[in-house]
């Protein structure tokens, strides 16, 4: 549970770019193979209203390292789901059609939710998920705060401005039909980040349970300029890069995290 006003203040644009200097210093940064990523591909989508900005650091690290990542096209991801979806689709074939193959999607809050929707649908077009507190268990469960924006947007899109979720997308048969793939197995590698500390999304429901749950300590908005997020994705992208696939159950010593159930 949420408490209260303390959940909300710990999240600020300000905040998550005071670790900025924080992350350019550490050696997570700093160390860059650029032979790492052997040229795999990477989508990178943002969370809910927060735009590709605010994965530029992300792209900037996996470029450093040989990665070749790649907006997905989805904005400030405050549209209709069935449309963001599509989107990311048509761009993952485009990305994986330049690279040579499968590609990794990474996707912060609700552009997690909507990456993972896209492995379920398509994973002939994904080599690996990252999710980055992304509240996959309940889209609707975030802080009440967010919700109403969502709903506040849901109203203008009645109203008959274009580009927006609706009332669908958040309680009718494009929800249930999201909701729903949302619960299917993966069949591609996947990691779940999350934090106690998010005071956006409660971190349970974070916990999909076919992805390795990892935890962090960091703020919900800093998750992309967190070091710690960093020295998590690292040994995992490079396994992936290599074809080493890591076992979902494993547990990294700079980070806990929790049991996970086999996803079959």
């Amino acid at each position: 549970m949420f408490d209260g006003m303390r959940s909300t203040a710990r999240e600020s644009v300000v905040r998550a770019l005071w670790d900025v200097p924080k992350l350019l210093r550490h050696p997570v940064w700093r160390d860059a193979d650029p032979g790492q990523g052997r040229g795999l591909g990477v989508v990178l989508a943002p969370g809910f209203g927060a735009g590709d900005v605010s994965l530029l650091p992300a792209a900037s690290w996996l470029r450093a390292r040989g990665y070749v990542p790649a907006s997905a096209g989805v904005g400030f991801t405050v549209g209709c789901t069935a449309d963001l979806l599509a989107e990311l689709v048509r761009r993952t074939e485009k990305h994986a059609e330049r690279t040579g193959g499968p590609v990794v999607l990474l996707g912060q809050s609700r552009g997690g939710g909507i990456a993972r929707l896209a492995a379920a649908r398509r994973p002939d077009l994904v080599h690996g998920l990252v999710m980055l507190g992304s509240p996959v268990l309940d889209p609707l469960g975030a802080h009440p705060s967010v919700i109403r924006v969502a709903r506040f947007l849901a109203r203008l899109a009645s109203a008959g401005v274009p580009g927006l979720l609706d009332d669908d997308c958040m309680g009718g048969p494009c929800f249930e039909e999201h909701v729903k793939i949302l619960a299917e197995p993966l069949r591609v590698p996947a990691i779940s980040i999350y934090s106690r500390s998010d005071g956006i999304v409660p971190w349970r429901l974070c916990l999909d349970p076919c992805a390795e749950c990892v935890e962090v300590h960091s703020t919900h908005t800093g998750m992309g300029f967190d070091p710690s997020v960093y020295e998590v994705l690292g040994p995992r992208l490079a396994d992936w890069a290599t074809g080493t696939i890591r076992a979902s159950t494993s547990t990294p010593s700079t980070t806990s995290s929790s049991p996970i159930v086999p996803c079959g």
